[in-house]
Order: structure tokens, then sequence, then C-alpha cells
């Protein structure tokens, strides 16, 4: 699974930071970043790109 954040479509509301903490998180930036893109466990990934106000999050199997 790969996991892409459109830094341009990212609003750094923080959503998926507290979907899934193990995998995202909100830089200095107020930009979302993917910090650990295999450890989707006790998240689904899916629902949290599909979570995203700004459809910021794209999941390619």
């Amino acid at each position: 699974m790969q996991i892409k954040i459109d830094e341009e479509l990212c609003t750094g509301c923080g959503v998926c930071e507290s979907m899934c903490p193990e995998v995202f998180k909100v830089g200095d930036d107020d930009k979302a970043k993917v910090i650990t893109p295999n450890e989707c466990k006790d998240c689904d990934c899916n629902e949290v790109a599909d979570s995203c106000p700004a459809e910021a999050i794209t999941i390619e199997e």
C-alpha cells in the first residue's frame, strides 16, 4: 500500500492525524505527512482518505 498526500490540497485540518496518528502527522508547515506508511493496523487508511475534507489523501494498493 502506498499512501500519498497532495500538499497543495492539504489544509492541515488534522483529521487524518486524529484518526490514524501512527501513520499521519501534521507538520510545522501545517501540512499532513505520512510518517509510517505501513502501520495502518489500528485504523482503516481508506476510511481516513475518504474522511479528508480536502481530498488530499490517495491510497494505491
